[in-house]
């Protein structure tokens, strides 16, 4: 099930994360018509965060998929980001309202109605949403699908809200405390509210052109290791992430008595050892003399 889950496209599964969405919306409206529950009704506004993001990020997904061109030589695999950054922002509305809406709440407690059928249409909701989160975390590693992973994140925050407001709902059946309704959602929409935070900023740390990861890193310096000789060596690694892809530049230094044909020789065997170790990967490898030092452009020059 778990190999299932991980050939699952980033693309299909956004597809059924819209139609779960669509269904969790019905269920927990539904739960808040019928027992008149502030925590469930911030619970079903979440869901349509999650609707508004799922259908953002598809788009975005297919976008990400687009190949090369003359405008965007490495590609639209940044796209990605933008999705993560929306469904942040969306999440952080989202957030205000539900705290607004139980701030007044607050102030004028009321009953709640029917708690029984509200709590259990709750429940289905968020096992829908536990079982598409679980597959979509799976799916977006094995595809290094910022958009589906933050859409799953965001998913499995939901859940955590669910279980909170089912909680809290639970506690105002057992005390007869109206109060503790309110308060729940103002704690649900605090949680929300970090998540969109933390989602807002993973985004832009994104665009900023990070470092790949330190698995990866250690997957390229040991592919290296394999191609150091006396006579060849490796240096001035830099590496950076867009999306789903990842690039290294280095410089490779070899003997200068080398023909050119077997030093690219040389090098395409390093390159298509580095795009094996790494899925994904583009190498990008300058040839230089062994002893020859590139210079390269810092700070300083740029003044």
């Amino acid at each position: 099930m778990l190999r299932t889950a991980k050939e699952l496209s980033p693309s299909l599964l956004l597809r059924v994360s819209i139609g779960v969405a669509l269904l969790t919306i019905t269920l927990k409206t539904l739960a808040w018509w019928i027992t008149g529950s502030v925590g469930l009704l911030s619970d079903a506004m979440e869901s349509l965060v999650n609707l508004a993001s799922a259908v953002f990020a598809l788009v975005m997904v297919k976008i990400a998929l687009r190949p090369a061109d003359q405008d965007h030589p490495y590609g639209h695999h940044k796209a990605e980001y933008f999705s993560s950054a929306f469904e942040g922002l969306a999440i952080i509305v989202a957030a205000v309202a539900i705290m607004w809406a139980a701030v007044q709440r607050l102030l004028e407690p009321q009953p709640l109605q029917q708690l029984g059928w509200g709590l259990a249409l709750s429940v289905i909701s968020s096992a829908f949403n536990g079982a598409l989160a679980w597959a979509m975390l799976q799916s977006g590693r094995h595809h290094r699908s910022i958009a589906l992973e933050g859409d799953a994140r965001h998913l499995l925050t939901d859940v955590w809200t669910s279980a909170g407001v089912i909680v809290g709902v639970g506690l105002v059946a057992l005390t007869g405390w109206n109060w503790l309704d309110p308060a729940v959602a103002i704690g649900v929409a605090l949680n929300i509210l970090r998540e969109g935070a933390s989602l807002v900023w993973k985004s832009s740390q994104g665009l900023m052109d990070n470092a790949v990861e330190p698995d990866v890193m250690a997957d390229i310096e040991k592919t290296l290791r394999e191609f150091e000789h006396h006579t060849i060596r490796f240096d001035h690694i830099s590496t950076r992430r867009s999306g789903q892809r990842r690039f290294v530049d280095l410089h490779m230094h070899m003997p200068a008595s080398w023909t050119l044909g077997r030093a690219a020789a040389v090098r395409a065997s390093v390159e298509q050892a580095l795009m094996s170790a790494v899925p994904g990967l583009r190498a990008t490898i300058q040839l230089l003399p062994s002893d020859v030092e590139a210079h390269t452009q810092d700070e300083e020059d740029m003044l």
